[in-house]
Formats: C-alpha cells, sequence, structure tokens
C-alpha cells in the first residue's frame, strides 16, 4: 500500500507584501490520509514568496492530525519544515512531544513528504 495524502482544501491569504513582490502568506490547508495514517487534519503553513526569478522556498507550519495509525485512534501534532517551487513539494516533518492523544499518546516519530500534484506521499518512522 502507498503512504499519500490529498488536499483537501487551500486557503491561502497575504499576510505582508504585494501581488508581484516579495510577500508573506498564511495558508490554512485540510488533507485526507491513507496508508499508515488514516485520517483528516488541518495544518497551517507561513508561506513567503520572495519575487520573480526566485524559487524553491520553505514554509514552517503545524499540522493537526485525527484518526488511526494502524488501527490505532486518537491525534496527534507535526511541526512540517517544506520546500515548494516549480518541481513541487519536498520536505520533513518530526512529531510534537506530548502532542499524541488516545490511543496515539506518547507517540514519537518524523516523516518525510514530497510530490507535485493535489494528491502527496509521505513516509512515517514512529514509535508508541
Amino acid at each position: 500500500m502507498t503512504d499519500t495524502f490529498t488536499v483537501q482544501g487551500w486557503t491561502e491569504n497575504i499576510v505582508s507584501g504585494g501581488e508581484n513582490a516579495p510577500r508573506f502568506a498564511h495558508a490554512h490547508v485540510t488533507f485526507g490520509y491513507t496508508g499508515v495514517i488514516e485520517g483528516s487534519s488541518t495544518c497551517d503553513y507561513l508561506m513567503y514568496y520572495p519575487g520573480e526569478g526566485h524559487t524553491d522556498q520553505k514554509a514552517p507550519g503545524f499540522e493537526r492530525i485525527e484518526g488511526t495509525v494502524e488501527g490505532r485512534k486518537g491525534s496527534f501534532v507535526l511541526r512540517h519544515e517544506v520546500g515548494y517551487g516549480a518541481e513541487g513539494v519536498q520536505g520533513t516533518f518530526i512529531v510534537v512531544p506530548g502532542s499524541g492523544t488516545g490511543d496515539l499518546a506518547g507517540i514519537r516519530g518524523t516523516g518525510t513528504v514530497w510530490g507535485s500534484s493535489r494528491t502527496m506521499n509521505y513516509t512515517f518512522d514512529y514509535k508508541l
């Protein structure tokens, strides 16, 4: 089975700067997960767009996932560092210590994300 998540919603608002100039934006995103993680999430990113001629930026973000990890039910929070540009998305994440609830209390882990469409791939190496 392939581990994937799909962008289900994306709302982005400029925080500072102009449309054709360097700017910061806030993105509120919802995802649906399949694979090791089964469930849904909400995520908030702080995006930076440096202007014409610059590519491949990184965005920090926090994501709260609700669902199951290999059948164990609960929720947990990820801290992201995601690169984005013309070639797509590539990044890493870590489980925020102490954020697990329910059967996922005490979860620890790291992972990767990558892709160039609404459906992305992920890896998740975790311990409970």
